[in-house]
């Protein structure tokens, strides 16, 4: 497999390339102008796709580049519909204009489903799509340009919805690595309650290696067109998460509500089915959840990651 990683400087992308370099792939890592890479990269830029494309000759370009946090596009919706919408609308275009047989997969997001009756959960990929914020309806956009064009042009793409992942190296503006940060920073002598937000809400949460290899599998057998939801299919109330997170640090914390991390809509509980993955493909996860809390706990010990507001 020859790939193209986009966003291969973020959280996701830097796994991804180290598991596919250790597959045997030939990997160029494309990466935005603040990050590091085998080319530059600009979503804004046809021609820097373009020859991103052309640098790379890929058989694979796993589109991962985008704006990912939800406060940031609440704050900046305009940037946000620009980067994930347009800039992947450009993706597809240069890739139907490469003058060569590529698949493109495409890292969406479970946000897309937006809110569903308890009734309904584990959700599949038949569920209604009712995205809540700019982040979900610019994943759900791009989501309709791309199957449109697979449609209208043939071009091979595949849809992997992701669900909660979280890792070693995940910023702590999301909330598993900003819990785990604020547990780091208190182990290490700062002084402070713990600041959480809505420790009730239940989240699907995947090893961050588990979506990595589920993107690889897709890639190689994914069906053209075809949307595939990346979860563990099981859910876990954050204050559960909280509470592995506090037995690992071995620490005595208080705990403190903080409105300002509360989203204005919260998805009580939100879950998804992997049946569609796991038939195409034979993926399935293999990481436990108490293995990822207490990766991503060590990796915020070594580097001393402060959580925003900590």
């Amino acid at each position: 497999m020859r790939a193209l990683v986009t966003g291969a400087g973020g959280f996701v992308g830097t796994h991804l390339v180290a598991a596919l370099r250790r597959a045997g792939a030939e990997v160029v890592a494309a990466a935005g102008p603040h990050e590091s890479g085998d080319v530059r990269f600009d979503l804004d830029d046809d021609a820097s796709i373009a020859a991103a494309i052309a640098r790379a000759g890929p058989s694979v370009v796993f589109h991962l580049a985008a704006q990912t946090f939800v406060p940031a596009s609440l704050a900046q919706p305009g940037d946000t519909y620009r980067v994930n919408v347009l800039g992947t609308a450009r993706v597809a275009r240069a890739v139907r204009d490469a003058g060569r047989p590529i698949r493109l997969l495409f890292a969406s997001s479970a946000e897309v489903y937006g809110a569903h009756d308890a009734a309904e959960f584990p959700l599949t990929e038949r569920a209604a799509l009712r995205p809540e914020n700019p982040y979900a309806a610019s994943k759900a956009a791009a989501e309709a340009i791309l199957l449109a064009e697979s449609r209208a042009f043939g071009l091979d793409v595949v849809v992997a919805r992701a669900f909660n992942h979280i890792g070693p190296g995940q910023s702590p503006r999301f909330v598993v690595a900003g819990l785990a940060a604020q547990l780091a920073a208190r182990a290490g002598g700062e002084r402070g309650a713990l600041l959480v937000g809505n420790l009730d809400s239940a989240r699907d949460f995947l090893d961050v290696r588990d979506v990595v290899e589920a993107y690889l599998t897709l890639a190689e057998r994914g069906a053209a067109g075809g949307v595939y939801n990346v979860c563990s299919g099981k859910a876990v109330r954050i204050r559960d998460v909280l509470g592995e997170l506090v037995r690992i640090a071995h620490i005595p914390v208080e705990i403190r509500e903080d409105p300002a991390r509360t989203r204005a809509v919260d998805v009580p509980i939100f879950v998804g089915s992997n049946a569609a993955l796991r038939a195409q493909t034979g993926w399935e996860p293999r990481i436990p959840l108490t293995r990822s809390l207490a990766d991503v706990y060590r990796a915020a010990v070594e580097t001393g990651n402060a959580a925003p507001g900590s």
